[in-house]
C-alpha cells in the first residue's frame, strides 16, 4: 500500500495550492489571512497533494460570522465561550485517494486532531447542495443552528444556502466507527456501479455485432 505522509502546511505556496483545491471542490475560494491564521494539515500521496483539511481553534469562526445576529442572540449557543470551540472547514478528498482504506486513514486522522485539539464544541458547515457531507457530518449527531443564506457581505464568497451546526468532540470521536461503515458503504456502491456499466457496455457491444452478421 502506497503511503500517506500528513504534514502541517505554513508556506505562502501550500497555504495557496489547498485554497485553490478547495475552491475547485467546493466553488469557494476561503480568504488566505483566515486559511494562514488556522492549523492546515496536507496529505500526500508520492509528494502530491491528495487531500486536506483546516483546523480552525481560536476566533473568528466563519461558520459563526455567517450566522445572522437576530439567531445568536437569541440562541443560548452562543452565549458560551468561543475559546472552547473549534471550527473544521475546506475538507476535500481527491480522486488520488481512490481506496477505502486511503480515505479512512484522512477521516481518522481528522478525528484524532479534532479529539487531541481539547475543545469541547466542534463548529460544523456545509452547503446545503453537498449530500454526501449532509451523511458524514450527520453521523457526528450535530445540533443545527441555523439554515439558509450566509449573513455576510456581498464581496464575501461563499454558497448561496448553508448549514450551520455543532457537535463535541465526544461525539465525533464516540461515533467514528460509523465514518468507516459509511466509507465502505461507498467503496461497495462504487464497485456495483462499475459492475453495472460493464456490463451495459457488454451488453451493447453484443447487440452492434449481432446487428452487423
Amino acid at each position: 500500500m502506497e503511503k500517506l505522509v500528513f504534514r502541517d502546511l505554513e508556506s505562502e505556496s501550500e497555504i495557496n495550492a489547498v485554497l485553490e483545491k478547495v475552491e475547485n471542490f467546493s466553488g469557494v475560494r476561503l480568504p488566505f489571512t483566515y486559511a494562514a491564521n488556522s492549523r492546515i494539515v496536507g496529505v500526500f500521496l508520492q509528494d502530491q497533494l491528495a487531500a486536506s483539511y483546516i483546523l480552525v481553534t481560536k476566533p473568528s469562526f466563519r461558520s459563526i460570522a455567517f450566522v445572522p445576529d437576530a439567531i445568536k442572540k437569541s440562541n443560548p449557543f452562543f452565549g458560551k465561550d468561543e475559546y472552547d470551540f473549534m471550527e473544521v472547514n475546506g475538507l476535500w478528498i481527491g480522486p488520488a485517494l481512490r481506496t477505502p482504506s486511503q480515505q479512512v486513514r484522512v477521516w481518522f486522522q481528522l478525528i484524532k486532531d479534532i479529539f487531541y485539539s481539547k475543545k469541547q464544541y466542534v463548529l460544523l458547515m456545509r452547503d446545503l447542495r453537498t449530500r454526501s457531507m449532509e451523511r458524514f457530518l450527520n453521523m457526528a449527531n450535530p445540533v443545527e443552528v441555523y439554515t439558509g443564506p450566509p449573513f455576510l457581505s456581498a464581496d464575501s464568497s461563499t454558497h448561496e444556502r448553508i448549514q450551520v451546526s455543532y457537535t463535541t468532540r465526544w461525539k465525533i470521536v464516540l461515533n467514528s466507527h460509523k465514518y468507516l461503515l459509511e466509507l465502505r458503504n461507498r467503496h461497495k456502491r462504487a464497485v456495483e456501479f462499475g459492475r453495472r456499466r460493464e456490463n451495459s457496455t457488454a451488453i451493447k457491444h453484443t447487440s452492434v455485432e449481432l446487428a452487423g452478421s
